[in-house]
């Protein structure tokens, strides 16, 4: 029974009220774990990002404790408060937590370099290898790349080590 709640398809579309119910679950998570953080009074924005995740940004006074040594307390708490919201509804939703447009300027950062290295591969006629990133940070890579017919990107290694490869075609 479970294992059919987990195959939720991707492409069926949820209704308004469904949505609502991943949100408020998300949102509600969120709450919860910001309790343990003396982050005082904190606004927490919803909406809809490019892919359809639903995107939660926190805004607030004091919020660098949040973000951490090069995000990784925010991976932290994206990480829960997906897994949470798993578990809650029963299937896979991309949740994005960011904290005041964080992670906004490292998509930008992270597609800047996708589009330096893809230009880098085709005049250079060989592939390039970046360095090690978190499934979220690959997943913008492959989504920067992904119209480029120049190109092909793939994931390899294991663990901490993946990393995106890209190919010129």
């Amino acid at each position: 029974m479970a294992d059919d709640l987990m195959e939720h398809e991707e492409d069926v579309e949820l209704t308004d009220e469904e949505l609502d119910r991943i949100a408020d679950t998300a949102i509600s998570a969120l709450q919860d774990i910001l309790k343990y953080f003396d982050v005082g009074e904190v606004t927490i924005d919803e909406y809809e990002g490019d892919e359809g995740e639903l995107i939660l940004d926190i805004t607030g006074n004091d919020l660098a404790v949040l973000i951490g040594r090069h995000g990784k307390t925010l991976d932290a708490l994206q990480f829960l408060v997906s897994a949470i919201t798993v578990r809650t509804i029963g299937f896979r939703y991309p949740v994005i937590v960011d904290v005041e447009g964080y992670k906004g300027r490292q998509r930008e950062k992270l597609e800047s370099i996708a589009r330096s290295s893809a230009n880098r591969a085709v005049n250079q006629h060989r592939s390039v290898k970046l360095r090690p990133m978190t499934p979220y940070e690959r997943r913008i890579i492959h989504i920067a790349l992904r119209d480029d017919e120049r190109v092909e990107t793939a994931s390899e290694g294991e663990g901490s080590a993946r990393h995106v490869v890209i190919l010129p075609l």
